[in-house]
């Protein structure tokens, strides 16, 4: 067996209390130590700078103009152009006060503006923290407060919307676009100045500063992060570890027969506040390739394809889930008869790829007769998709390999880990539906989880995921206790549980914590939120359940039987409890009761239950669903209500189609 990854220290047994530990494992370039880094890339400022020295006239930062509610093609800056743009917008931070190591707040959809403001933070020592309200009501707030941001870049007028409280301890605020006479008015009846991005370039241009480089060991950015149902905690990255995110996946990507390079065309459109993308944009335009924007709509996303044409698409397992429904519902369409053809073809080509040959060389056949219509369909010059977020099921991963016609991965990381912890080996398909295998500067090992029944020095090594290296996080921002609570002996818990197999390849099976991730890539609290919902009146016991592989939560509910008796007589009903539990009609009043609470309660969209099954009993410890202190038995719930939970999810698909 060809193993993908160096075993360099063995695993130890647990004595003591303390908890059996793996192997430790690294990339195979690392086996030996970790590379030398690159001496020309040290910081973020250095990835952008060097590419603007080798690359000044290539297309950077892509975007698309709508007016009149019309799509435009897309228009770009070079990096020279770019970067004039940043040495003035750094400028003007300097004459308006900003210092090194002040914090600067980004407040927007991925465009060139929301990059040109992340240079300029990088040009002159700044800290940029990216803002975001997906991480729930006040999350904004929370993070300008926290972080004691002087200084944001605005898309709109979020900012000084009533329920905004964070305004009034800014200092100034930068419009990507113009400035409004009623924001202005808002601004200056508490003190903040504002400007508009022109009138921002011409100060800078008026009053040039000279740069102010990082040094390595300098902040590049705090990033807010949920990974708990409490406050957003700040993750800090200093430049190294950027460069060497960016250093490591060069090195890894470069011993590859198709290699990345300033040719290649990035889409962008998960949010620049979150590290995927963040991280992917930095290894881009070290490169000195392209990055276009999506126009803003994710429902137009096709249309953005179709005219950027990318080479490589990075998403959550949502987007291509999205995908692979829209070539299943095509096929649908087809008559029986190239339906047939294109399963054969299908197999053809699968039996091929597992034989070891590469996507582009298994059967050129069948790319021409039926696959290159699905390449086409991404753009016609896409050479790399990249699945992270959440796991990708092996199914949908096997399809878009075969038909996609490019490398199709898997990768794992968090913002601690600045999100490139593992990536997959293209056209290996023995890594499917796992994450692959650790990166350059980073070492990878498992930890018991005894009370969960994981034991990495089992006959299948499983447990929590630790990571060590070169490539981390410095620690929560203002919070040393949390800090210290997940680095213990310089190993970083992560709270995934994973399963290293004989060839050193890395797959997620499990989440230490009631925390999970959906498809799309969100955290969710399944018991903060079997707390809020349990409020409502209609609900007596409630267990929430979540799959990584779907974007949709369900639940099994307990009703109460005096408040459904309620409901029942109101409707005219006269039936006994147990029967008015098997009525749809309940089931339909349940859930619009839960979106109730879900909105008064101000939850994210995927938070929302959107099925449930009906239970006429409450969960009990006869039957194993609780412990003595009624906490839910998760895995034993699960186990107990599989047919349901695969009925809730047959139908909602069903919906959907």
């Amino acid at each position: 067996m060809r193993s993908f990854a160096a075993k360099v220290e063995e695993g130890v047994k647990g004595i003591d209390g303390k908890p059996s530990v793996g192997p430790v494992y690294r990339n195979l370039l690392s086996e030996k130590g970790f590379p030398p880094m690159d001496s020309e890339i040290t910081t973020a400022w250095d990835i952008f700078s060097k590419s603007v020295e080798k690359f000044p006239e290539n297309n950077m930062l892509g975007w698309r103009r709508v007016v009149d509610e019309k799509v435009g093609p897309y228009t770009w800056k070079t990096y020279k152009e770019v970067h004039e743009e940043v040495l003035q917008i750094g400028s003007a931070l300097r004459a308006v006060g900003a210092e090194p190591g002040c914090r600067v707040g980004i407040y927007g959809i991925n465009c060139p503006q929301w990059i040109i403001a992340m240079e300029a933070c990088a040009a002159h020592t700044l800290i940029c923290v990216p803002l975001y309200d997906t991480l729930g009501s006040g999350a904004v707030d929370y993070i300008v407060e926290h972080a004691e941001i002087d200084f944001v870049f605005v898309q709109d007028t979020k900012l000084l919307e009533p329920d905004c409280k964070c305004a009034k301890r800014l200092k100034a605020i930068v419009s990507f676009t113009n400035v409004s006479d009623e924001l202005s008015h808002k601004a200056s009846e508490i003190g903040v100045k504002t400007y508009s991005w022109l009138d921002f370039l011409h100060m800078g241009r008026e009053k040039p500063e000279e740069t102010n480089p990082p040094k390595p060991f300098n902040i590049c950015t705090i990033m807010y992060t949920s990974g708990t149902s409490g406050d957003p905690k700040g993750v800090v990255l200093t430049h190294q570890a950027v460069a060497t995110l960016v250093v490591g996946m060069d090195l890894y990507m470069d011993q590859f027969e198709d290699k990345m390079t300033h040719e290649d065309v990035y889409l962008s459109f998960l949010p620049l506040a979150h590290i995927l993308d963040r991280m992917n944009e930095e290894f881009f335009f070290s490169k000195g390739a392209s990055v276009g924007y999506y126009h803003g709509n994710l429902n137009a996303l096709r249309d953005d394809i179709q005219e950027l044409k990318p080479t490589y698409l990075a998403g959550v397992p949502r987007v291509f889930e999205r995908i692979h429904e829209g070539i299943q519902k095509a096929l649908q369409e087809l008559n029986p008869r190239r339906r047939l053809i294109f399963n054969a073809l299908y197999k053809h080509k699968l039996a091929w790829m597992n034989r070891g040959y590469s996507h582009s060389k298994a059967s050129p056949m069948a790319d021409f007769i039926a696959f290159r219509k699905i390449r086409d369909k991404l753009g016609g010059r896409i050479r790399l998709l990249v699945s992270g977020g959440a796991p990708l099921s092996p199914e949908i991963e096997e399809f878009l390999r075969v038909t996609c016609c490019c490398f199709v991965v898997q990768g794992y990381g968090l913002t601690e880990t600045l999100g490139g912890t593992a990536l997959g080996f293209p056209d290996e398909m023995c890594m499917l539906g796992t994450v692959g295998i650790p990166a350059v500067y980073n070492e990878i090992r498992l930890e018991e989880v005894a009370e969960m029944g994981y034991d990495p020095l089992g006959e299948n090594p499983s447990g929590e995921i630790c990571i060590r290296g070169q490539c981390m996080f410095s620690g929560y921002y203002k919070n040393p206790e949390l800090t210290d609570e997940v680095i213990k002996d310089g190993w970083f818990h992560t709270g995934d549980i994973g399963q290293i197999f004989p060839n050193g390849v890395l797959k997620i099976i499990d989440r230490k914590k009631n925390l999970i991730k959906l498809s799309q890539g969100e955290y969710v609290a399944l018991e903060n939120l079997e707390n809020i919902y349990g409020q409502n009146s209609v609900v007596q016991d409630i267990w929430v359940y979540g799959d990584s592989f779907k974007s949709m939560l369900v639940a099994v509910i307990v009703p109460n039987p005096e408040t459904v008796n309620r409901w029942a007589k109101d409707l005219g009903h006269t039936k006994p409890f147990e029967e008015l539990c098997s009525l749809p009609e309940l089931k339909e009043h349940i859930v619009s009761e839960l979106k109730s609470t879900a909105e008064k309660n101000k939850l994210r969209k995927f938070e929302y239950i959107k099925a449930v099954a009906v239970e006429t009993k409450p969960f009990d410890v006869e039957r194993d669903l609780v412990t003595a202190t009624l906490k839910n038995r998760r895995n034993n719930l699960l186990k107990y209500y599989q047919v349901q939970i695969d009925e809730m999810y047959r139908k909602l698909a069903s919906k959907k189609i």
